[in-house]
This record gives structure tokens, sequence and C-alpha cells, in this order.
């Protein structure tokens, strides 16, 4: 048994382990193909981002249009039992696949978590298969983002023909912050434009509900008391496609992809894992606020909004025709109050930005860390003196210009297909991550490497369990992400439910023939090479204490 600072392996010798990785990687191993392994020399970006800095980023990430608009489109198809449903099951699966990878990166904070992790202990044709797929996913929702910002801008400019203008301005705007540098001035820009925008929704979810029970009580301008009323009448769950308790399930199953799309993006916490302060401590104190205060903000939203806005309201934002309003803003506007709309309809705005920000910050990060694999062209791992990688990010937002198509089509059906790319693509890295996970752990079972001996780490009680719940239903969701196109066939929208599917197969197939990958055997998975010491990461501080319910939180 060997030990190094307090991390304890009670298996290989440390050094006969390194040597063996050392020669894989150099290709001496006498094995048919190298397996991908970490470029450390790549690996130029500074640990410059604090605990507080990464929760408030991944909460204003997560917490945008997919709650503020997209909420519109879930209750037409769920009612509001039905969404709150289905943000409950999503969550569960949400919560332990972000469980899986925060423990995985506590064990290895380094650049590229999804798909180097792959690479590493699964197959090196499962990793690329994986980066690319979370790089596309991010990138697919930046014009995702943008589009509902424009469609938000709508509510007071119906031009049409100013459509492009504006899609351009927020484009150009999205740049420029990411672009803005590292260090000291990403705290002052990104990071600070984060905090700033994470501030403004905490402010509106709290403006909403409170100011939605007093409007249901009857304290608003109209003095009306709604009560429950909309869950008497249309109902608290709705028919889809078909009448009947069958239309009702299938309600909830077209309702999965609109809050995988809401929900997506928690996994934003280990993506900075390389970017971290004390990232062995803040990571795991990151998942645990961000998920629970994330799963609060909507269930208790979802709850307000569906007792003020029937599930049938004609001005909701739907997936196909004009775009509606947000249901944030029709709360206001139903209940006669004046001013409000317009306030709301500016913060939903900010958030739309704000979330298009996350991803084409997550976009760069992810292609940063392809290229640190190998897996992209090295030329995208350069970086200014500051330590920002520019050419990820300018390569990263590309995407974005296809948020020109709001000029010829309504945006709530361009709307409508972003989602569904991006909420597919979140599900396959769900997936993939509950599959990387098992990998993990019965490999260090299998090496006699003790998780309890590694200070820091996150050890879920849900595991391994919670890993095989996340590739269960992710599965099931992807492959009925796309149910409604067999009612009313309908050919972009089911290329936009289905074609993640075709293209993760050919990008892991293809790679693997191409490298001839083999899955790593349990005995040879590296758990050495390239993983910084908790001497290198953490510095002195305190460890939180549990209080109330944070001992339930720190169960889990």
């Amino acid at each position: 048994m060997s030990s190094e600072g307090d991390v304890t392996y009670a298996g290989p010798d440390i050094e006969k382990k390194a040597s063996i990785a050392e020669s894989v990687q150099s290709g001496s191993h006498g094995g048919p193909v190298p397996v991908s392994f970490y470029h450390q020399d790549r690996d130029k970006v500074q640990r410059s981002l604090n605990g507080w800095h990464i929760q408030m980023f991944a909460i204003a990430g997560v917490i945008g249009t997919g709650l503020f608009l997209g909420l519109g489109s879930l209750l037409t198809v769920t009612g509001p039992l039905g969404a709150l449903i289905v943000f409950t099951q999503v969550g569960t699966v949400a919560f332990t696949s972000l469980a899986s990878i925060t423990e995985m990166a506590a064990f290895a904070p380094i650049s590229g978590s999804f798909s180097h992790y792959a690479a590493r202990w699964v197959d090196p044709a499962l990793g690329f298969a994986v980066g690319w797929n979370y790089f596309y996913t991010c990138a697919i929702t930046l014009p995702g983002e943008i589009t509902a910002a424009a469609a938000l801008i709508g509510y007071w400019d119906h031009n049409p023909d100013h459509v492009a203008i504006y899609v351009a301005v927020i484009i150009v705007v999205v740049y420029a912050v990411n672009l803005m540098g590292a260090r000291r001035i990403t705290e002052c820009s990104l990071s600070t434009a984060e905090i700033v925008f994470g501030t403004l929704k905490r402010e509106l979810y709290l403006f909403v509900v409170i100011g939605g029970l007093v409007i249901t009580s009857g304290g608003g301008p109209d003095h009306r008391t709604r009560g429950f009323q909309y869950w008497r009448h249309p109902g608290p769950l709705v028919s889809s496609l078909e009448p009947g308790a069958r239309g009702r399930f299938i309600g909830l199953l077209l309702g999965i992809v609109y809050a995988a799309f809401s929900m997506c993006g928690m996994e934003i916490v280990t993506l900075a894992a390389a970017e971290t302060r004390n990232p062995r401590k803040n990571l795991v104190k990151a998942m645990r606020t961000v998920f629970f205060r994330i799963f609060i903000c909507y269930i208790l939203t979802t709850f307000i909004i569906g007792l003020l806005i029937a599930s049938n309201d004609p001005d909701l934002f739907k997936k196909t025709g004009n775009a509606g309003q947000s249901p944030f803003v029709l709360v206001f506007n139903r209940a006669g109050v004046k001013v409000l709309p317009h306030i709301v309809n500016a913060v939903v705005l900010t958030s739309a930005f704000s979330s298009a920000n996350g991803m084409l910050f997550s976009a760069s990060r992810l292609l940063f860390a392809l290229g640190v694999q190998g897996h992209a062209p090295r030329f995208v791992t350069k970086v200014s003196k500051s330590g920002l990688p520019y050419v990820a990010i300018i390569l990263g937002g590309l995407l974005s210009f296809l948020a020109f198509l709001n000029v010829n089509n309504h945006a709530g059906r361009v709307f409508n297909w972003f989602v569904n790319l991006s909420a597919v693509g979140s599900l396959f890295s769900w997936m993939m991550i509950g599959i990387t996970y098992l990998r993990y752990y019965y490999g260090l079972k299998a090496q006699g490497i003790k998780r309890e001996g590694i200070y820091g780490v996150y050890r879920s009680r849900l595991q391994p369990y919670g890993a095989m719940w996340v590739i269960f239903w992710s599965l099931f969701f992807i492959l009925t992400s796309g149910i409604s196109v067999f009612w009313s066939f309908n050919g972009p929208d089911f290329v936009a439910a289905y074609i993640n599917i075709p293209i993760f197969v050919l990008l892991y197939v293809g790679w693997k023939v191409y490298k001839r990958t083999k899955i790593v055997p349990l005995k040879e998975m590296d758990f050495v090479t390239g993983i910084p010491s908790v001497e290198e990461t953490e510095e002195a501080g305190f460890v939180e204490k549990s209080r109330g319910l944070r001992k339930v939180r720190d169960f889990l």
C-alpha cells in the first residue's frame, strides 16, 4: 500500500502504474493502439475561478430560457400537474448524472472532464464521441438562446425586418464578453456578467413566486381570486395527440424534451475544473448547492405559473406559429398590471443573453479540451498571455449564426428545433456520464483503490445505482423524444428529434475504426497519469459543517 498526501492506494504500486501508463502513451506497450491520454503540456489555463464564481455561473447558465420561455411550451403539452411531474422525474436523472460527474471531476480536476474520462476509463473512441457530442450540444444551444432573445425583443418591436439586426447585436456582445480575457479581466467581465445576470434571475424568481401568490389570492389590480381554477379547467393534465389517459401519458413524454432542455447544463460546474481554485472542495460544494437551488426554483416557479396561466392560453410561447409571450410576462398582463410585464420581459431577456454567454463559455472550453486530448486540431489549444483560449472561443461560437434562421421562419418553430437538438444531445451526455462512472467505479474496485482514501472527493451513497438510473432513463427519453412525429409526420421535426443518434454513432464507430481503439480493461485503467495531487490544487481552508438540511444534502 502506498499513499500520496491524503490519497491512499490499496492496489498496484504507483510507480509501476505510472510506468505502464507512460508506456501506453508512447505506444511501446505492445497493444494495437495507444490509449488517448491527457496532454498536460497543452493545458495552460489558469486556476482563477473560485467556488462562488462557478456556482453563480452554473445557476446563471442553467436558469434561462428553458424556464422563463420554454415553460410555456411545456404547459401546453402537459398541464400544470404534468409539468411538475416531468420536472421532478428529469430532476432525478439530472442529479444522479451531476453526482456521477462531480465525483470523477473531484478525483481528476483537469480539462475536458466528460470526454477525457470516457476516453481514459471506457474507450478512446467513446471519449471522442462524447467530447464532440457535448461540444455540439452547447454550440447548438447557443443559437437557440439567441433565437429566444430575439423573440423576447419582439414583445416591444413587432417589425420582423428588425430580427436580423437584433440577432447580430446579441452575437457580437456574447463574443465580446467571452473574449475580454482570463483571470483578472475574466473576473471583471464574464464572471461578473454572469453574477449580475444570475442575481437578476434570482430576484425575478422570488418576485414571481411572491407576486404570483398575491395575485392568485386576489391581491392583484383586478382583485380576482384564482386559486386552483386552471387545475379544474382545462385540467391538471393535458391530453396530447389522443384523448383520454393515453393522451395524457403522451403529453408527459412530449414534455420531457422541454424539461431536459431546461435542466441541462448543470454539468458546467465540472467543465471549469481546470480553471477552479481548490477544485476538490469547490466542485463538490458547487454541485450540491447548484442542484438544490435550481430544482427548488423550477418546482416552485412551475407550481405558481400553473396556478395563474391556463395550459390552453393562446398567447403562450408555442413550438409552432408565431412566438408567443413568456408565461412570466403573461402572469402580470392577465392580472392587469401595466408596467411590470415590461420589466419582467427585460429581465427574461437578460436571462436569454446570460444563457447564451454560458453556452459559448462551455462550448469553447470543450473544444479546447478536445484539442488537449488530440481529438481536435492542436491550434484550438492556443491561449493568450493571460490564459484565454481565444481560438476555441471564436470557433465555438460559429453555430450562433444559425439564429439568422429567424429571419425567414417563425421564432417558435426555430426555437423548438434547437430545443430538440440540445435536449437529446444533453441526454446522450447524461447517459455517457452514467456509463463512464460505472467503469470508473468498478475500475477502482478491480484495482483495489479506495474511494474513501481521497480527500475532498464526493462519494454519493446512491452509487452505483444512481448511474444505472441515469443510463436507463436517458435512453428511454432519447427514444421517445420525437414521439409526436409518428402521429403527424414532419420532416424537419423528425430530423431535429433523432439526428443526434446517427451523429453520435458515426462519431464513435468512425473514430474506433480509424484508430482501432479497444475498450480499456478494468485492470489497466489509469488513475494516476496527469492527475494533480491534493497538494498541487488545494489550499488550506475550512471544511463546511453539515447543519440542518445540509445533512440531507450531504448524504446524497
